[in-house]
């Protein structure tokens, strides 16, 4: 099976301590977000072999830019190969091995109607607009993937005559197909699952967004910078998704939130105590940052990227304690020494 190529976008959670704070008018106007449905015309050129050639000239011409992109990126064949795109498309659409026809029926059924997806998006990307004016909205192209990709941004492979230079996001709805997809565990590991869901789409989406408009500034390379880089982020995120369940827009179990709750102290006081703050080691980093099973400087018990959640910790603390501060001052603040002494974070 080819190589797959997942973006497992990092998130975090939101609960105001005191939600007479706002930040946005109440009628914010949402952005207009446009969806590219290839997925639909994708599946539906599973046809008989004789027809096969005609619908893949209509891919080319109705996806000039992404038909491409897609056959070398996602079908790993040249795209002016028509002959091997036309062979290997049937197998793409209709392999059981793998369970590309019962995954490809899935998505059918799952993804028949957006609106929801669609209303979440607007609304978020319109309250990003708000508070940046320049945000650029991205165009999402849906596709199914067999299980080769998540959510990338993308680019034509050349340049295409009329095409517009925009942000572009293709997101493979065959690896958001539930958490408890029995098919999953044939392509990754169970602690990846947990954000494989339909609701974890805008999430993904926006914060990859934000990550990218958004970039990591600080001339240091210590933990306290990236876990205030990528908590800072997470707070604005939890904050353009506001109807999202806290747990979830982190990619917790309610169970994951809850020990984290209870255990918050004593997992501050043991990187006090371990000064694991002011450490540079990529395993530290990437113990405390990168999702995983566990988070192995705490312990086989605690859920994946503490630091990111106790980077949003305080950066909530911090605008909790400093009402004057913006957020756009806060995104833009790089002194992380300085976010910390004046969060009065004291878990």
């Amino acid at each position: 099976m080819r190589q797959r190529i997942f973006i497992w976008i990092i998130v975090a959670v939101f609960v105001s301590c005191q939600p007479h704070r706002t930040y946005f008018p109440k009628n914010v106007k949402p952005a207009e977000v446009n969806i590219v449905r290839f997925d639909k015309d994708l599946l539906a050129a599973d046809t008989p072999a004789d027809s096969i050639l005609n619908n893949v000239r209509c891919l080319y011409n109705s996806y000039p830019a992404f038909m491409p992109f897609f056959c070398e990126n996602i079908m790993g064949i040249p795209a002016a190969d028509t002959l091997s795109v036309c062979e290997a498309l049937p197998d793409f659409l209709n392999d059981t091995l793998y369970g590309f026809k019962e995954t490809n029926e899935r998505v059918k059924v799952l993804y028949a109607d957006i609106d929801d997806l669609m209303q979440e998006l607007e609304t978020a990307f319109g309250r990003l607009k708000w508070l940046y004016p320049q945000a650029e909205v991205p165009e999402l192209t849906f596709l199914v993937s067999g299980f080769n990709a998540s959510l990338f941004f993308w680019e034509p492979i050349e340049e295409t005559s009329g095409m517009e230079q925009k942000l572009r996001i293709g997101v493979g709805l065959d690896m958001y197909l539930g958490s408890d997809y029995a098919l999953y565990d044939k392509v990754v590991w169970n602690y990846q699952k947990q954000t494989m869901r339909k609701e974890s789409i805008a999430g993904d989406v926006v914060s990859a967004c934000l990550f990218r408009m958004l970039p990591y500034t600080s001339d240091k390379s210590r933990l306290l910078e990236n876990m205030l880089y990528r908590g800072k982020i997470m707070y604005l995120l939890s904050l353009l998704l506001p109807e999202e369940e806290e747990y979830a827009i982190m990619g917790y179990t309610q169970e994951q939130w809850q020990w984290l709750k209870r255990n918050e102290r004593a997992i501050w006081q043991l990187m006090i105590d371990r000064r694991d703050l002011f450490k540079t080691e990529g395993t530290v980093l990437t113990s405390y940052l990168d999702d995983g099973p566990f988070t192995a400087e705490i312990s086989q018990d605690a859920p994946p990227r503490i630091g990111t959640w106790i980077g949003w910790r305080i950066a909530e603390s911090y605008m909790q304690h400093n009402e004057g501060v913006s957020l756009q001052q806060l995104m833009a603040e790089a002194d992380a020494q300085k976010i910390l002494e004046y969060s009065y974070y004291r878990p």
